[in-house]
């Protein structure tokens, strides 16, 4: 509980809570704000992924979510009736999937990495290669348990304590902590055909992306990431259980060459005649990417959804899961997304970059605007807006030290801020060092922010990791 995965920040609490009950929960949350001990702050930890430190709390008490009773609650709708879970807050998104998929039943909204609880992804959104269809995460949820700041358990939805409910969503752990929710299903597909199809051009490649979720009704899922170097060729398609005959030249240290990929998957369900060869080739006959650069495979919808799971144990044998990871998402305005593209190159160096860079488009239609999540202001009508993560690693082992790190951090810093600056960009997952970071980060929404913060957690017990709300009597929540 003193770190978690970015491995950058070290802050140890001053006690941990394992819940066996909402109760326990809302005992601690209750009798803190009621004593003389409210300085005590409080944060909840799922699984531990978080970056920067946002689910530790120090010298405060950490809530080991995990240590909840794992309670999954089916409901199966008959013919137009719509089918859901109810789920504990500290069960794993690969916990529901697999109890789900006995009943031919599947979540529609992933993350990519599905060792995540389910309260830690629903405080931020939740976002995969479906959300151009289905939304986020936090656009398929029918219902919450949630514990407030003030220790209230409180059942909330869209008609009932729908202020809590949407500022909940995406609302970085700051208002209260999810102990249930009640998650939309649908019937789950047997079979995934995979798709990866190589280009050599930027404008292209986001050209054929945005042509990709323009059409919803053909294939399920578009994502997309930067070709740097062969690392990122390789490490990549660890996963995808096909021979990926492309060797491109990648240049020199002084002139490299970049390369995208675009991968994007069609669902096979058992109750519609869907000949998924067909699809693919109506799909790709409309786009233009590297002639002979188009790769297939088929794959179980467990298998797909489970993909970055055989690459973390990849990592694992090598030693490289467990080291820093000192990642940047953003959310970038289509019209900025060839300016990020442009300053994203400026800071880096293709030979030896290691990890993944990912950019794929959403749409902002499939966002609910009352929930807390920020987006990149709209433009004129731009639909489409990008998602871009860049996912380093930093291995101490291989020489990047304390000050590598730092480096690092600064550039994705820089980046952050330039983008912000100059296009509008907005970061996802978060961190911003001081109060005014966040203050600009929320802009017009920090006043219904704050209104929710002072009404459902008073005293700002919750989620001081984050450092929105810092206690003045402990500056290291603001630093």
């Amino acid at each position: 509980v003193v770190s978690d995965f970015g491995r950058i920040l070290f802050q140890p609490p001053s006690a941990v809570l394992k819940p066996q009950s909402s109760r326990d929960i809302s005992l601690l949350l209750s009798f803190l704000s009621g004593s003389s001990l409210s300085k005590v702050t409080v944060a909840a930890r799922g699984a531990g992924h978080s970056i920067h430190g946002q689910a530790q709390a120090l010298d405060g008490i950490v809530v080991e979510m995990c240590s909840l009773p794992s309670e999954i609650e089916f409901y199966k709708g008959g013919e137009g009736e719509i089918s859901y879970a109810d789920v504990s807050g500290g069960v794993m998104w690969i916990e529901l999937l697999e109890q789900s998929l006995k009943l031919g039943l599947a979540p529609r909204s992933w993350t990519d990495y599905l060792y995540l609880t389910v309260g830690g992804t629903l405080s931020n959104a939740g976002i995969s290669g479906q959300t151009f269809k289905h939304g986020p995460q936090i656009s398929n949820v029918l219902q919450l348990d949630v514990v407030t700041g003030r220790g209230e358990i409180v059942t909330c939805s869209p008609s009932k304590d729908a202020d809590l409910f949407n500022a909940v969503l995406g609302g970085l752990g700051q208002f209260g902590i999810i102990t249930r929710a009640r998650i939309l299903l649908q019937e789950a597909p047997k079979k995934v055909k995979w798709v990866r199809a190589f280009y050599d051009d930027f404008g292209t490649f986001s050209k054929d992306q945005e042509l990709l979720v323009s059409m919803p009704d053909l294939l399920d899922y578009v994502e997309g990431f930067i070709v740097l170097n062969e690392q990122s060729l390789h490490s990549s398609s660890v996963a995808f259980p096909a021979n990926v005959n492309f060797s491109p030249d990648f240049g020199t240290k002084n002139s490299p060459k970049i390369y995208y990929c675009i991968e994007f998957a069609v669902h096979d369900y058992q109750n519609k005649d869907t000949n998924l060869e067909q699809v693919v080739e109506v799909i790709s006959k409309q786009m233009s990417h590297m002639v002979s650069q188009l790769y297939c495979v088929e794959v179980s919808y467990f298998d797909f959804l489970n993909r970055v799971r055989m690459e973390e144990m990849s990592l694992r044998r090598l030693g490289m899961w467990e080291v820093h990871h000192p990642w940047l998402n953003m959310f970038v305005p289509k019209a900025g997304i060839n300016t990020f593209r442009d300053l994203l190159m400026d800071d880096i160096s293709p030979d030896n970059f290691v990890g993944l860079i990912l950019i794929y488009p959403l749409l902002r239609d499939k966002w609910d605007t009352n929930t807390s999540v920020v987006l990149p202001d709209a433009g004129s009508t731009d639909r489409v807006m990008y998602v871009v993560g860049i996912l380093r690693s930093a291995n101490p082992d291989d020489g990047c030290s304390h000050q590598c790190l730092q480096d690092l951090l600064r550039r994705h810093r820089r980046i952050a801020n330039t983008a912000g600056a100059r296009i509008g960009a907005k970061q996802y997952l978060g961190h911003h060092p001081t109060p005014s970071g966040w203050h600009q980060h929320f802009g017009w929404r920090w006043e219904r922010f704050a209104e929710c913060k002072a009404r459902f957690d008073p005293l700002r017990t919750l989620g001081p990791g984050q450092g929105i709300f810092p206690r003045s009597n402990n500056a290291a929540y603001g630093s």
